[in-house]
């Protein structure tokens, strides 16, 4: 998908990157340049809401169970 810039800076962005993005009037944008390319992030209103759920199931009880077993092994509890 291809969209222009208009002579005041503003950039119209597709209905279906919006809808995929979830991205509203309201949503603010960051902009991060690499070289020569720029990626445009949305940034939800509670950013800890909307990572909530994104890890691997079972990550949580691997992590305990990886930190028991350090401390185990170096003598502590």
């Amino acid at each position: 998908m291809r969209t222009r810039v208009t002579k005041r800076g503003q950039v119209s962005i597709p209905a279906l990157v919006r809808r995929k993005l979830g991205i509203s009037a309201s949503t603010r944008l960051e902009w991060v340049v690499e070289g020569n390319a720029a990626r445009v992030i949305p940034i939800p209103d509670d950013p800890i809401a909307a990572l909530r759920g994104s890890g691997k199931p079972g990550s949580v009880a691997r992590l305990l169970k990886d930190r028991r077993r350090d401390r185990d092994r170096d003598g502590r509890r």
